[in-house]
Order: structure tokens, then sequence, then C-alpha cells
């Protein structure tokens, strides 16, 4: 578990590095980057007169609907049409030589006129955005602007991320007389998820589903490790002073939730998003899949003389994996409940069934 979370540290690390680098790499722009950027400038002037254009032809139709109703009388539609016409006139104007100042100070080199328009940009952020066409990878936004935005997009994806404690509920004992360490068990889950809205034209429900990777572990108390005999899987005391017993077991499951909460609705001219960024959310659900591997981990010493076991057998363990999970929280981080429906070790063993509880991160 410690080596993936460093892998997720680094590869975050280099990402966010390489980042950097290139913001303060922006005064060695070459030139072919220059011809991109006027280019960019240039088709944002086209766009500018379509949209607004687009815009006066929605407010004519309008108008003439209301005039058609009887609501407004013709000289009344009439003034408000060459209202708008001049506002859109304008708008454009205005608009246009804001781009035309930003023209002029890219061909002077001016550092102020750097604002690319075009191609592909990079943003460092946590949580899913809904107003973009890219993706975000380790808390980096790649959002790629030469590309069409699409009107409705139900559907978002992103890397999901959660840790915590971890423990087991044992048959006929409560948690408090748990024979695992409350502090020293813990749990890892690292999987990438879909999110759809389920409504037309409401995003208070979603169904959220994806593919995980959740390692468990557990830490047996009072100096004891985990040993089987045929069928049978007990906790037994070790002949030497441990310094760490641990049991792990790393599985893959599929993970499906419904998840309901406000949200922002965010519209344009030629799109709408809906975005959750700060805002309250519950998920409900579940998860299924197989079991990976299982392996206990020993550190004792013998005569001052230290020693390391990793020990990968199957304990008696069930392949097959599946429970219940929620969280609830705002924005990108959860409070994280987990808890496995099938029992930790096969019959006839006594039932044991793993419970975590942690914090979730939508990345």
């Amino acid at each position: 578990m410690l080596r993936i979370i460093m892998y997720v540290i680094y590869m975050t690390v280099l990402l966010t590095a390489q980042f950097l680098w290139s913001q303060s790499d922006r005064d060695s722009l070459d030139i072919r980057r220059k011809e991109r950027v006027l280019e960019g400038l240039e088709s944002e002037k086209e766009r500018v007169v379509k949209e607004e254009k687009a815009k006066l032809k929605k407010e004519v139709e309008r108008i003439r609907k209301m005039e058609d109703a009887g609501e407004i009388t013709e000289e009344e539609a009439g003034k408000m049409k060459e209202e708008e016409a001049k506002k859109t006139a304008l708008n454009i104007e205005n608009k246009l030589a804001i781009l035309e100042n930003k023209l002029a100070l890219v061909k002077r080199g001016e550092e102020n006129g750097w604002e690319y328009l075009g191609g592909t940009t990079l943003g460092i952020g946590i949580g899913n955005t809904y107003d973009n066409n890219g993706s975000r990878l380790f808390g980096i936004q790649f959002e790629n602007r030469d590309k069409e935005k699409k009107y409705d997009k139900k559907t978002t994806s992103g890397i999901v991320v959660a840790f915590g404690f971890n423990n087991a509920l044992v048959d006929g004992e409560s948690l408090n007389d748990s024979p695992y360490k409350a502090g020293g068990s813990r749990f890892f889950e690292f999987g990438w998820q879909w999110k759809t809205r389920i409504f037309k034209n409401s995003n208070a429900m979603r169904v959220s589903y994806g593919l995980s990777f959740q390692s468990n572990s557990l830490k047996p108390k009072d100096n004891r490790y985990f040993m089987t005999d045929g069928k049978v899987t007990s906790l037994e005391e070790f002949p030497y002073d441990l310094k760490k017993s641990k049991l792990r077991f790393d599985n893959l499951v599929l993970p499906v939730f419904l998840e309901f909460g406000p949200s922002r609705k965010i519209e344009r001219e030629d799109y709408f998003r809906y975005s959750t960024r700060k805002k309250f959310a519950f998920g409900i659900g579940g998860y299924a899949g197989v079991n990976l591997a299982t392996k206990q981990k020993l550190k004792y010493s013998v005569d001052g003389d230290r020693r390391k076991e990793k020990l990968k057998e199957n304990y008696n363990t069930n392949d097959f994996i599946y429970g219940l999970a929620a969280y609830i929280g705002r924005g990108a981080t959860s409070l994280y409940l987990k808890y496995d429906l099938n029992p930790i070790f096969k019959d006839p063993n006594v039932k044991q069934n793993n419970i975590s509880l942690g914090l979730r991160f939508e990345l």
C-alpha cells in the first residue's frame, strides 16, 4: 500500500513540476507558438460575432412571439428590436476592441497578451468540473479549447482516492473487543469513476460507477499472527517479540453509487454544465469484485538479529468480495464508510466482516 501511495505522490509531484516549469518558461515561447496564439485570437473574433448575432436572433424571435400573442403592440416590438440591435452592435464593438488590443500586445511580444485561446491548456485543481472539454489527471486539468464543446455533457470521469482506518466485526463480539488494532489497521483505495446525470433537466441525482483497487489490512493485538491448519485460520501467539504483524487483502472491485445533492447550473450560448463544486453530496451504493492476493507481513528479532517475512498464502480468505458503502461530504472531499458483506474467511471459520472508515477524494 505504501508503494502505491508513493507512486501516486511521485506522479503528482512530477506533473505539477512540469506544469510549473512550463509556466516559468513562457517568455521563451517560439515563433510557431506566437502564430498559433494570433490564429486563436482571430478565430475568437469570428466566434464573438457569430455568438452575438445568434443571441440577437434569439431575442428577436422572443419579441416576435410576444407580438403575435398580443402581449405587446407592433410599435413596442419595433422599439424592442431596435434596442436589442443597438445592444448587440455595442457588444460586438467592445469585445472586438478587447481582442484587437490583445492582438497588438502579442505582436509586440508583451507578456499580458499571451492569453492562449486555442490548443491545449493546463490548470491545477481538485474535484470534477462540468464546464470544460478536457480531462483531469492527478489534480491537473488538461483542456483542449480547439475541440468543439458538447452542448450537454451528462457524463464526467476522474480519479478516486480513499484511505483511513480498517477493522473487522467478529460474530458475537463488539467492535471494542476486536482482536485487531484500531489505529494500526488501515485501508487504501485507488480507482477511476464515471459519473452520469440521471435526469434530463436536473442534476439532483447521479449514478457513479467505475473500477477500484482496494487494500485492507488487519494488525492483530497481543503479539499474535495468523496461522492456518487445513480449512481453519486462527490467531496464535508468536514465539518471538513481534515488531509488526499485518495481514493484507488486495481486492479489485466494481463500485456503483447513487449520488444526491444540489449543483449550480452554468449556461452559455452553445453549451451548459452542472457544477457540484463546494456543494453537498451524499452517495450510497455497493461494490463487488475479486480478491487478488492475501499477504502476511511479519517483523521480529531473534537474538538481536532483525528478520522480516512476507508470506503470500490464501489463508482461507473468500475469493469473491461484495459489500455496501456510503459517503457524505462537500465538493471533492467526503467521509467514507464501507462494509464487506462477505466474511473475510471461509467456513468453518468464525464469521468476520471487514469494515472501513476514512476520507474519500475525487481528483
